[in-house]
């Protein structure tokens, strides 16, 4: 039996990495490319216990959600797994979140424990030195610009050195398939961010079916640069290797000047160029070199207009697919699949039904666009719904089928073509953003009368955040002003990049605001809007090294 077809009742993450280390145990699955550390099967599955030890005996027990504020690291990986061990639930949270957007999403998860890189503590700063509501205690790794110490008095600070001082016997917590083990933030692109609930058996589904579908097989070398916090490159690659018994390259994030020369030596035969990655490997000078490696697939979402270029040039074949952190895997295409489908999302995967509907949730007609609306056959391999919120689960789920809120179509051949989005969200490089979020928090500022977040194109194929700001009656702001207010209160990559001040927003009879004017006269005339790149404004990514 394989271990990607592992029972469903056997589905959980510690039963998985036990099995694999006792049929695996000396061979590599994890290089770390920043220190050259390297960790066998063996090695993961007992570091990991001695984790859960030193966790359980710092009060996380099972159920207790513990957030993960970490850069992509061994020790990262290993918290994941002693957390799945114990039944604890992981709450991984984006390092780029700070200020009173962290707070507000640590507290939207109930954690009593934070776990974060020395580097990022700077991240609670504008927080008003208020904890977070259940916060218990925090556990930092590593050394950072202070000496380690809890932000907030209230809160026990603990050395993520501590834990790895226990033993590595098993930690026996009767974790079942059924139970929670992670709560996954959405891009909040109808709203506020919501919570996931994925329990175990999704989890590894989501791998088995990347896995299954993307023909990953024991030889196989998979290179992580992509972060962690996102089920992509955890669940989609690093699970999805450790099922199929192929082994992992990390590193901490995708650099172009490194992309090359670690897949070369270490013999990577799988990556993800998500985004504007396969932008930034594309536009560089063609090579001698170009097809000087050992990969074999390139998974790309979405695939580029030069797609096919790519494959010619690089030599090596494109997979995609399509998917949404609030249900699971979608469709899929495969290496399989005939190259003059490039650029479809693919085929819906084995046990997903897809449909097309219109605004009443009836079929639209074959090849003309609609509503993606989808359900799974396979029981427990979907995110149970949106954590303590049972209308929005409800809502999303209207008539029995998920309503992904994006438009698109099936071909005569039954492959599914991405139209664009109902919902109100911004594509940026590989990271979705809410404009409700963006419009959130400029809202918070005194001088705020009005705003409306929307996205633009600009030099690459991705999107970019703008935004029309009306002050106040008797209020001024300019755009610097305005930049450094959001800076310290959202992610770096939420702050918008073109700004325009106007005394209106277009509106229709209803009063709603015409976004698509406000699109439209921002690419007709887009060097008349303050643009913070063209101003020599950058950005920190919080504890970039």
């Amino acid at each position: 039996m394989s271990s990607i077809s592992f029972p469903l009742q056997q589905r959980t993450i510690g039963q998985v990495l036990a099995r694999q280390a006792e049929q695996l145990g000396s061979k590599v699955f994890l290089s770390f490319v920043p220190d050259g550390r390297t960790f066998t099967y063996r090695d993961l599955d007992l570091l990991s216990n001695r984790l859960a030890s030193g966790l359980l005996a710092n009060g996380v027990s099972k159920g207790a959600h513990v957030a993960v504020m970490m850069e992509n690291s061994p020790e990262q990986l290993l918290l994941y797994f002693a957390l799945g061990k114990l039944g604890a639930v992981v709450v991984p949270v984006n390092t780029a979140a700070r200020g009173s957007q962290l707070r507000h999403l640590v507290n939207l998860s109930d954690a009593t424990v934070l776990v974060v890189d020395a580097a990022l503590q700077e991240s609670f700063t504008g927080t008003d030195n208020a904890a977070p509501l259940a916060l218990k205690s925090i556990i930092v790794l590593g050394e950072g610009p202070s000496p380690v110490a809890s932000p907030w008095p209230e809160a026990a600070c603990i050395s993520f050195a501590e834990l790895e001082q226990h033993g590595d016997s098993p930690i026996d917590s009767q974790v079942r398939f059924t139970d929670l083990a992670f709560l996954s933030y959405t891009s909040g692109t109808t709203g506020p961010s919501k919570l996931n609930m994925y329990p175990h058996a999704h989890c590894l589904g989501y791998a088995a079916n990347n896995a299954q579908e993307h023909d990953y097989r024991p030889e196989d070398i998979a290179y992580v640069c992509l972060p962690m916090f996102h089920v992509s490159a955890l669940f989609g690659v690093t699970y999805a290797a450790m099922l199929a018994g192929a082994s992992v390259v990390m590193t901490r994030r995708f650099s172009m000047s490194r992309f090359w020369p670690d897949i070369r030596d270490y013999k990577v035969t799988l990556c993800n160029a998500l985004g504007a990655m396969s932008d930034i490997i594309m536009n560089q000078p063609p090579s001698s070199d170009d097809r000087a490696h050992s990969l074999r697939l390139c998974r790309m979402v979405p695939v580029p207009r030069y797609g096919s270029e790519f494959e010619a040039r690089f030599g090596v074949k494109i997979v995609s697919g399509y998917g949404l952190s609030d249900f699971g895997q979608i469709a899929a295409f495969t290496a399989a699949d005939p190259r003059s489908k490039l650029g479809s999302a693919g085929r819906p995967r084995r046990g997903i039904e897809l449909r097309i509907v219109d605004e009443d949730d009836l079929d639209m007609p074959s090849g003309q666009p609609g509503e993606i609306v989808v359900r799974s056959n396979n029981v427990w391999n979907t995110s149970q719904g949106y954590y303590k919120m049972p209308e929005a689960t409800l809502a999303a789920m209207r008539n029995m089928w998920f309503h992904t809120g994006d438009l698109g179509y099936l071909d005569a051949d039954g492959y599914l073509q991405f139209v664009g989005r109902k919902k109100d969200a911004i594509r940026r490089r590989g990271e979705n953003i809410s404009c409700a979020e963006v419009e959130q928090a400029i809202a918070s500022h005194p001088a705020v009368g009005e705003v409306a977040v929307y996205a633009i194109t600009a030099e690459l194929s991705e999107e970019e955040v703008a935004a029309s700001i009306v002050c106040k009656p008797g209020h001024t702001l300019t755009e610097m002003e305005l930049l450094e207010f959001c800076s310290k209160n959202m992610a770096y990559y939420m702050v918008p990049r073109f700004v325009r001040l106007v005394d209106d927003l277009p509106r229709t009879l209803s009063h709603r605001v015409q976004k698509f004017k406000l699109v439209e006269q921002a690419q007709a005339d887009l060097a008349s809007m303050f643009d913070r790149e063209k101003s020599g404004i950058v950005l920190r990514r919080p504890g970039a090294r």
